[in-house]
């Protein structure tokens, strides 16, 4: 994702790799903030479609968005 939003050209853009966030049964998981919009990626479209989506178009990918009902209360 680093690299593909370089060649992007995406300007004030951070890409960091983290543990699994507390979404580890999702799968790979990409929160962007400071909106707090999470994703799903499974594949190297889904990354190309998330920041193109999001970053570039200033949208969303709403198809591999998390949303509360997705996630489960713990405790």
């Amino acid at each position: 994702m680093k690299a593909r939003a370089k060649e992007l050209g995406i300007p004030g853009i951070r890409v960091n790799q983290a543990g699994c966030l507390d979404r580890c049964e999702f799968g790979p998981a990409i929160v962007i903030y400071p909106e707090g919009v999470w994703y799903k990626a499974e594949t190297t479209a889904d990354i190309d479609e998330i920041l193109a989506a999001h970053l570039v178009e200033g949208g969303r990918a709403r198809r591999l968005m998390l949303t509360e009902k997705d996630v489960v209360a713990k405790g």
